[in-house]
């Protein structure tokens, strides 16, 4: 039997399974057994892995069709229109090099070695984009030995692309190719350009090559792209409202923060920002002391060793700020779980203490890109509403269910937020055992499961150390934003070696829960300026009422109405 004659299985998130030959594309799966999908899929996942639809399948595992609908979705329509763009400047300018061109939180952008597009050469490149599209290339992902991949590039001039791939080890280089066009690229991508049904380019920056300013600047485009024109429409709609509710300009104009160069990323919150911070923290803390939480004060600084044992010095260590402490390589804490671990540790304890359950608002530090920071949803400086619970076996699942709860609390009866519910699965790149990962999915599925709340399957989006179910809650204006985080942990406790001692006697590693309801309060109070457009509830507002005089003869009288209150 040939390779390709051989059969394989296909699983499918309905629980079915189905036997296919090998050498089957995942188009022809979808068409097969997801039709209500088979218009809509833009790529598809098998195994742990995103796939295009015109790749043949060799082996089998878990498969799905993936829409614009996901987040990943998302990522192959956004790149994939990138690719367009990078294919319209390379036919308007021939001798224009490539830098990169990643899909981002909202649309893509594309980095360019040449002079910055004016307006004009903008729509220039759109009419073009709208030909490439209108000709309904075909994508096509060819697999290159490393050498022979670099000698294509190097024909083409791509310095950048050079650099780059002479950093791979792989010794097999993929590259998307649809008519004239060649690029390097992972994928997956859509199968054709005609798929793209409307796209709008939104504006010029400057961008240093690979955002170091010892590089050369290059020409960055940034653009959105959907399956429809209603979809672009009603996106930049809402785009034109989210400008009239920057939190950047409103922060300003309402003198809550600013930022400064001397420390990028990290806000300076003036005293009615400041009134906004302490007024969630007093909340949060009133919360707590009903719910039997205990508030700690952590150092921000800790020796390597303390990374090490978490598992964040292999995991996360690219997201740190390193330091040196008495001569030992250290680093200021970018979360407090391994902190709070060591808390737990201090005292012995009994299966009549737990759970414990321990809050911080200490500020943490995570090395956020420049080019990713910007205004207080994203920053290197921050305080969270964070906690961890230590639980037993028997208390895990009531835990959960209390949290839920307490979300439910917050975002419904004191915010008014309607959200929505995903589970998100075990990463590519993680750490602990499959048993114990598993336990973690099943025990945060059986809560969902409880409560009624409808819940999605976010796959391979957990935690490093552990799943999570992650809270989305939808501002006035129909943005999404993920906030609250509730993560089972059978792995930190192990590491660090916690115990604590069962009413058999026994000594027994205790359940951590990671918690988290509004995350990052400075990312948090961004969200709501947007929200509510500055116009904030009374027990948040900074400035609650205004006593105004109409003459002199009145000063006195009013300086006592402003002592009363």
């Amino acid at each position: 039997m040939t390779q390709d004659k051989k059969s394989i299985v296909l699983e499918f998130p309905n629980g079915k399974t189905a036997t296919v030959t090998a050498g089957t594309t995942a188009a022809m799966v979808i068409a097969e057994h997801f039709p209500e999908q088979e218009k809509t899929a833009l790529a598809a996942k098998l195994g742990q892995h995103f796939i295009d639809l015109n790749r043949p399948l060799r082996e089998g595992g878990a498969f799905k069709p993936i829409t614009f609908a996901t987040g990943e979705g998302k990522d192959v329509f956004w790149h994939s229109t990138n690719h367009v763009l990078a294919q319209a400047v390379k036919r308007l300018w021939p001798d224009t090099k490539l830098g990169i061109g990643p899909a981002i939180e909202e649309g893509f952008y594309y980095d360019f070695d040449r002079e910055p597009f004016t307006p004009e050469e903008l729509k220039r490149i759109e009419d073009e984009m709208r030909k490439i599209i209108k000709e309904g290339l075909s994508v096509q992902r060819k697999e290159y030995p490393k050498v022979q991949a670099r000698k294509l590039l190097e024909q083409r001039g791509e310095t950048y692309r050079l650099e780059l791939i002479d950093e791979i080890d792989e010794e097999t280089i993929p590259l998307y190719e649809q008519g004239e066009f060649i690029d390097m690229c992972r994928g997956p991508h859509l199968v054709n350009t005609r798929m793209i049904g409307a796209f709008k380019l939104l504006k010029v920056s400057g961008a240093y090559w690979r955002a170091d300013a010892r590089n050369k600047q290059l020409s960055r485009i940034y653009g959105i792209s959907f399956p429809t024109k209603d979809e672009l429409k009603a996106w930049l709609a809402q785009r034109e409202e989210a400008e009239r509710r920057d939190h950047r300009v409103l922060g300003g104009k309402l003198n809550l923060f600013m930022f400064d160069d001397i420390s990028p990323g990290s806000p300076f919150f003036f005293q009615p920002g400041t009134t906004i911070y302490v007024e969630l923290m007093t909340f949060l803390r009133e919360e707590y002391r009903k719910r039997g939480y205990q508030e700690v004060i952590t150092p921000l600084i800790y020796d390597k060793a303390l990374w090490e044992t978490s598992g964040h010095w292999d995991h996360y260590r690219e997201n740190m700020f390193m330091c040196s402490m008495d001569g030992r390589d250290a680093s200021m804490k970018p979360m407090n779980c391994p902190s709070h671990c060591i808390m737990y540790k201090h005292h012995f304890k009994s299966y009549r203490d737990l759970p414990v359950r321990i809050a911080d608002f200490a500020p943490l530090h995570r090395n956020e890109l420049k080019g990713v920071i910007g205004g207080l949803t994203r920053v290197r400086k921050f305080s969270q509403d964070d906690a961890h619970l230590f639980v037993t076996p028997e208390q895990l699942e009531p835990e959960i269910l209390d949290l839920i709860g307490f979300l439910n609390f917050i975002y419904k009866d004191v915010f008014d937020f309607d959200y929505k519910v995903e589970l998100s699965t075990r990463p590519e790149k993680s750490m602990g055992s499959e048993a114990s990962w598993q336990k973690s999915e099943l025990a945060l599925k059986l809560a969902l499961e409880k409560t009624g709340l409808a819940y999605t399957i976010n796959e391979g989006d957990g935690a490093f150390y552990g799943p999570k179910i992650d809270f989305h809650i939808k501002d006035v204006i129909g943005r999404s934003w993920q906030l609250g985080t509730i993560q089972v942990d059978f792995n930190l406790p192990e590491r660090f070696g916690l115990e604590y001692e069962d009413k058999d006697g026994e000594r027994k590693t205790p359940i951590m829960v990671h918690r988290a309801l509004l995350g990052s309060l400075e990312r948090f109070i961004g969200i709501l300026i947007e929200h509510y457009a500055g116009k904030f509830p009374l027990w948040l507002s900074p400035v609650q009422a205004r006593i105004v005089t109409v003459n002199d003869e009145v000063l006195d009288y009013a300086a006592g109405v402003r002592k009363e209150l």
